[in-house]
């Protein structure tokens, strides 16, 4: 899940070196860290948040196979 996010974001950005995506396990669920220069945080959230919810919708698509829950959060 870690690379999926990894590389929708970093095509979204301007500074793709600065993107850091965590994994961290809780239960039964998977929460998923994302950090971007804070120039680039609202490329990342989209206007009203459309782009945001976009890669959430995706990363819960892709998540299907593994039975998991996954949280995706834009940490400033």
């Amino acid at each position: 899940m870690k690379a999926l996010v990894e590389k929708m974001v970093k095509a979204l950005v301007e500074r793709p070196d600065d993107v850091q995506v965590n994994e961290k396990v809780n239960g039964e669920q998977l929460l998923v860290e994302v950090r971007v220069h804070e120039s680039d945080i609202g490329k990342v959230i989209g206007k009203g948040g459309r782009t945001a919810k976009a890669i959430r919708s995706v990363v819960y698509a892709a998540s299907m196979k593994e039975q998991k829950r996954v949280r995706v959060d834009i940490v400033d």
